[in-house]
């Protein structure tokens, strides 16, 4: 009998619309593109608060907090022991984060295949057509206090 058998690999875990998602990586990646949520923030099933907001971050950090204030949502995986993923009546999902006797659900208000259906412009493109726009003004600017000596 040899001790140099490997054991037989297992397949990754395959979750579709129910089940309990504990790994950091696709938590996050099946939180990233919420976009408009309504959530609910419970401990020991009573509700503290609840409200809509706009997920803005999704990220895995032990030193950086989960954080919802002014309809702005920063999601940090680490706070959170598992994610577990529900369907509604209506066939819709939804996504309870759980920590010991903490639960945020967040609902989706906003449909991934629709935002990708029309194009938008990510911040930072928007962004750095405004610089270059501001940018060139100012060159224009320049150019014509030169001209006037």
């Amino acid at each position: 009998m040899s001790h140099d058998q490997s054991p037989p690999q297992l397949p990754a875990p395959c979750i579709i619309d129910f089940g309990i998602v504990v790994n950091k990586q696709d938590m996050r990646r099946l939180l990233a593109d919420l976009g408009r949520v309504r959530y609910i923030h419970s401990l020991d099933g009573n509700v503290q608060s609840q409200g809509e907001g706009y997920v803005l971050d999704v990220f895995a950090d032990d030193q950086r907090s989960t954080m919802i204030a002014n309809q702005a949502i920063y999601l940090n995986v680490y706070s959170f022991d598992y994610l577990q993923l529900h369907q509604s009546p209506d066939q819709e999902s939804y996504f309870d984060l759980i920590q010991d006797h903490r639960q945020l659900r967040l609902i989706p208000l906003s449909n991934p295949l629709q935002e990708q259906a029309t194009p938008s412009i990510n911040a930072a493109a928007l962004e750095a057509m405004v610089t270059q726009v501001l940018s060139a003004k100012w060159d224009v600017q320049f150019d014509d206090d030169d001209c006037s000596f």
